[in-house]
């Protein structure tokens, strides 16, 4: 056949040469970016860049386990006052319920005036610190799938931990501490899977210290320490392991666990020298130490894990969660949501103030709640009671630091306290505004897994912006 020249000169027989030349070409760029993304795997917690600009590069989440009520702690109800003991007719409150007022009473704070409850002295002067959400709301009323979709976005499904996603997202600044950190975490209503890293590689899993009833006087890092070998020793046979376990992962090409495995290998051991002077807090001044309420048979134990939570945000800790577990108060109210907001008021007071004072409040966002609210109506086992129901159709939340507008109220229930009637806020829309507060875009982030790709969102969430500074 004869070549058919164009102008140029160039014939087809030319262009059929450079074509066959392009497929090698576009082979051998598609390895290099393999060889490069498997470079980047190498150290799957590497610090890595957001997708934007990022408000906040660290999150510390307090969780309040069982449900603390919203319109006795940041949601004040004038009206609920006036029908106190007045029938609860709403089908939705149910049973034979009445109207239960606050026993505590709710006054303004700081410059903002934000209301709120006198069951916590200590947090009302860091009012204008605070970003109240009023306008929370939930799926379900009950607590194992709240808990998980807290801490998960799903109810139902084994998915990765909002801590596990934003490690993955972002990686971690401390190479010798866990990027994600959970501190007594609950061992009922999801357990691990709280913290866990499902399908997302293993390296980005929460390391969990102590748990449910764990006094922090006693905690320890489990598994850490070795009294047989010297670090050299112990550095030589791990070599040696890694060595192996390096071929094996050669000749399998891809092997989640395997690699999960390597690098746990690699962090435990720069953890022993790190770990144990991080969660030694003897350096601490005797003033911390008071303000923290350490000592204090109240607010000891969790003013430890308060405590600890800044100890490793300076250590460079990507993700903290802390718990206070126990408000789930059907009955004797009065005595145990003032035993709970006792316990945590003052460290949580103290947390704030001692991140400002060391200039980190701005770039570490404070996430405060529990898996819903209360009702604003008695039990519905009697007329008359000192307790309230679950209620996941609004409740109230905080956020500090991080980018969010302090002394800034958003959201509102309607005038008795049940639901969730303005700037109404999913618990995917918590997480997708922690996400971008971070820099990190929740419908970009994603892992393909069963054949799509998931996000912490899953198909929801809308950022808030409204409460971004």
């Amino acid at each position: 056949m004869q070549d058919f020249t164009i102008q140029s000169g160039f014939t087809r027989r030319d262009a059929l040469k450079s074509l066959a030349t392009g497929f090698g070409y576009t082979a051998l760029a598609a390895m290099c970016a393999q060889q490069q993304a498997r470079a980047a795997d190498s150290n799957p917690l590497v610090v890595r860049p957001p997708h934007f600009k990022a408000r906040a590069k660290r999150v510390i989440f307090m969780f309040m386990q069982g449900g603390p009520s919203q319109v006795d702690t940041f949601d004040y109800k004038p009206q609920l006052e006036k029908d106190d003991g007045k029938p609860a007719p709403r089908q939705d409150v149910g049973g034979d319920r009445v109207w239960l007022k606050s026993p505590w009473k709710f006054a303004q704070h700081g410059e903002s005036g934000l209301w709120i409850s006198e069951l916590f002295p200590h947090l009302a002067k860091q009012a204008d610190h605070l970003c109240l959400l009023n306008g929370m709301h939930a799926d379900t009323p009950n607590h194992a799938p709240a808990t998980v979709q807290w801490h998960t976005g799903s109810t139902n499904f084994v998915r990765p931990s909002v801590g596990s996603w934003v490690l993955y997202g972002l990686g971690t600044e401390n190479q010798e501490m866990p990027g994600f950190i959970t501190v007594n975490p609950s061992n009922a209503f999801g357990g691990a899977q709280n913290y866990g890293s499902a399908f997302l590689p293993a390296p980005y899993q929460g390391t969990r210290i102590g748990g449910s009833g764990t006094s922090m006087q006693k905690v320890t890092l489990s598994h850490i320490a070795n009294k047989r070998w010297s670090p050299d020793v112990q550095r030589r046979q791990l070599d040696l392991v890694q060595t192996l376990n390096k071929q094996r992962l050669a000749a399998d090409g891809v092997n989640g666990d395997l690699e999960g495995i390597i690098e746990s290998y690699e962090l435990a051991f720069r953890m022993q020298g790190a770990a144990p002077k991080l969660m030694d807090i003897s350096d601490e001044t005797q003033a911390t130490l008071n303000a923290y309420g350490i000592n204090d048979k109240a607010t000891d134990n969790f003013g430890r894990q308060c405590l600890l939570a800044r100890r490793f945000v300076e250590a460079g800790v990507r993700f903290i969660e802390i718990t206070k577990d126990d408000w789930d108060q059907h009955e004797s109210l009065k005595q145990k949501h003032a035993d709970n907001c006792k316990a945590t008021d003052k460290p949580m007071a103290a947390l704030i103030a001692d991140l400002h004072q060391r200039g980190l409040l701005d770039e570490t966002l404070l996430v405060w709640g529990g898996e819903f609210g209360r009702t604003p109506g008695t039990t519905n086992t009697r007329s008359k009671s000192d307790g309230r129901d679950h209620n996941a159709d609004g409740f109230s939340m905080w956020m500090a630091g991080g980018g969010v507008k302090g002394g800034f109220r958003y959201g509102a229930t309607d005038e008795h306290g049940y639901g969730a009637i303005e700037n109404k806020m999913h618990i995917h829309d918590l997480h997708a505004t922690i996400l971008h507060l971070l820099g990190l875009d929740h419908e970009k982030l994603t892992y393909h897994y069963a054949g799509r790709d998931f996000r912490l969102t899953d198909v929801h969430g809308h950022v808030a912006k409204e409460i971004i500074a």
